[in-house]
């Protein structure tokens, strides 16, 4: 080899292909982080989701325990102004129970008596058993209806106020069962209509 032959320098790289490099390079980049930051908006997005489905099954368990509860509220108020009726207008039961009491009063009497012990048994006692019986309805009447009406006050709060009819009504109920039972007290002691006596019988 000869010594003086010299080594041939290093040609310089093309600019143009250096500059077309490094711009596919950026691009890469840039394409790079532009996907990365679509993926984590992605998953942020799917996580919002979640939360808000989460939310609504929560909001949907507390809207049935809601309504629940105002359906009982309103089936109480019905309730109540039908047992205030019932106290008013009579009932089997009380029919029931003055018959049995007018049966008694029949056998006790049977073997000879007063006419005022006939009286007090055969027609008193069954008289006072239909007050007690229409007393003890007025009195579920106005418990039920006040149960209907104060209601909402206890428990978890409701998004819903109470509907106007169901107050309506079972202040209708609380009326009526407050009406029955002082009429029924009055009937039981004798103060509206007295016995008859045993002069006013023979």
């Amino acid at each position: 080899m000869n010594p003086r032959t010299t080594t041939s320098p290093t040609v310089p790289a093309d600019p143009e292909a250096t500059a077309a490099a490094e711009a596919s390079d950026a691009e890469k980049a840039a394409t790079e982080k532009a996907a990365t930051k679509e993926a984590a908006t992605k998953e942020a997005a799917a996580e919002d989701a979640s939360d808000d489905l989460d939310l609504d099954d929560l909001d949907l368990d507390d809207d049935s325990g809601k309504e629940s509860s105002g359906l009982g509220a309103a089936a109480a108020s019905v309730v109540a102004a039908g047992l205030g009726v019932v106290a008013l207008t009579g009932s089997w039961t009380g029919k029931v129970a003055a018959e049995r009491e007018t049966l008694i009063g029949q056998i006790k009497t049977s073997g000879g008596g007063t006419a005022a012990q006939q009286i007090s048994e055969i027609y008193g006692d069954a008289w006072h058993s239909t007050a007690l019986v229409n007393g003890l309805f007025a009195l579920l009447a106005l418990l039920v209806g006040v149960f209907a009406l104060v209601r909402p006050a206890f428990g978890a709060p409701s998004a819903h106020p109470q509907p106007g009819w169901v107050r309506a009504v079972a202040t209708a109920g609380i009326v009526l069962g407050a009406l029955g039972l002082l009429l029924s007290a009055a009937m039981y002691f004798d103060l509206i209509v007295a016995l008859p006596t045993a002069t006013a019988a023979q």
